[in-house]
């Protein structure tokens, strides 16, 4: 089973963490099952950008994003070429580390 690396994220995911996850899970879905709570406001709907990620390693192991996504993500703050939303990303066979950005542009943040 591949493993996801979330670095330290001050409010997210203090510690960081490292957990095994299921191949063609989402990056989102794999976080959220280990109580990582990425914001996902539009509900992994791909509307919005609030679960936006910076694959730091694994990023070509991912299929392309859609055209969709790639037009959210145009939109996202702090926009890398590594840039995914989490809710679309799914994870293949390789190991991912992954950066969750300081920022989001969501204007209202439930339950922080």
């Amino acid at each position: 089973m591949p493993k996801l690396t979330i670095l330290p994220h001050e409010v997210i995911c203090p510690e960081g963490a490292i957990v095994e996850v299921e191949s063609g899970t989402t990056i989102l879905n794999a976080a959220l099952a280990h109580k990582i709570h990425i914001e996902h406001a539009c509900e992994k709907s791909c509307a919005c950008t609030t679960c936006h990620v910076v694959v730091r390693e694994g990023f070509d192991s991912l299929l392309e994003a859609e055209e969709n996504e790639e037009d959210y993500l145009d939109k996202a703050w702090g926009l890398e070429p590594e840039s995914r939303l989490s809710c679309q990303a799914l994870v293949a066979e390789e190991d991912l580390i992954i950066e969750i950005p300081k920022y989001t542009i969501n204007m209202v943040s439930e339950g922080h």
